[in-house]
């Protein structure tokens, strides 16, 4: 697949996924309102759904960066930043983002936003700090490299709609189990059954959305270092900077599961065999061994 066709693949499916998102969380409300002939749930859905297919889509970006605190960077207080920024996204032939700083001692980075022209690119103040310029760089170029291939836009859209399934699917799950819209159920065994499904669906939601997160993510991260490691053609200056996110501790204090699929790599350091299961990132170690084959 060339880039232009991993292009092409990722606006069809943030298209897809928005659109999933709307039907699912309108045949929820519409379940719910039926189960307790109140309109009003199915209202409170469409407009839960639309307004969130919205935001996620045109201020997706905006509500990434806010959940982590993150602040534009001025051009005089990090220059080299700048620098480095704007030399590699003339290489790649895309815009120059806007760059903003996470005031935070765990280094890492993300890219957000839904087109080349409305990108950002977001570092932690521990990055700069412990990264020497080659390690800056392969950095920046893993993270231009999702902005250039879309991704940005695919996995902000995501997390943003994977946030409110969760919420929805709790509303409507204390909906079903306290009945807080009121008495009037339906009668028999048809309304039981029906009550039944629509708490089943709440419950699987989340679990659904959390597959298709980590779906999304494992294999763009593979994709967008050997892209970055191309932009800079030195795939030893990524592989060092993820040695040195892998070894620091400490998570990224404003990140959580959330936003984790947004950064290069895992910020919340849950570490263990379960949680592997479900990480949003591929084993460092593996991304290390593909990085370095390039090299060799």
């Amino acid at each position: 697949m060339n880039i232009y066709d991993q292009i092409g693949n990722n606006k069809f499916k943030t298209v897809f996924y928005i659109g999933v998102f709307l039907i699912f969380i309108i045949a929820l409300g519409w379940l719910f309102s039926y189960i307790y002939h109140s309109p009003a749930i199915l209202i409170i859905a469409i407009i839960i759904a639309v307004v969130q297919s919205m935001t996620s889509y045109f201020w997706g970006d905006v509500v990434a960066l806010a959940m982590t605190h993150a602040q534009a960077a001025k051009k005089s207080d990090s220059p080299d930043l700048f620098r480095i920024v704007e030399n590699l996204a003339i290489t790649a032939g895309i815009p120059v983002p806007k760059i903003y700083i996470i005031n935070d001692d765990s280094p890492n980075a993300f890219a957000t936003g839904r087109d080349p022209e409305h990108s950002s690119i977001a570092v932690t103040s521990g990055l700069l700090s412990i990264m020497d310029k080659n390690e800056v760089e392969g950095v920046i170029a893993h993270e231009l490299s999702h902005i250039g291939n879309h991704d940005s836009l695919l996995m902000v859209v995501i997390v943003v709609l994977v946030g409110v399934v969760a919420i929805a699917s709790n509303l409507f799950f204390r909906v079903g189990f306290w009945g807080g819209f009121g008495d009037d159920r339906e009668s028999g065994n048809s309304g039981g059954i029906m009550l039944i499904i629509g708490i089943i669906m709440a419950i699987l939601a989340p679990i659904a959305a959390t597959l298709i997160q980590l779906a999304i993510s494992r294999k763009r991260e593979y994709l967008a270092d050997a892209n970055g490691a191309l932009l800079t053609r030195y795939p030893e200056g990524l592989a060092n900077a993820l040695r040195k996110i892998s070894a620091y501790k400490q998570p990224v204090r404003f990140a959580n599961d959330a936003t984790s699929l947004l950064f290069i790599m895992n910020p919340t350091k849950k570490r263990s065999w379960f949680s592997g299961l479900f990480d949003t990132h591929p084993p460092v170690e593996e991304r290390i061994k593909a990085l370095e084959a390039m090299a060799e």
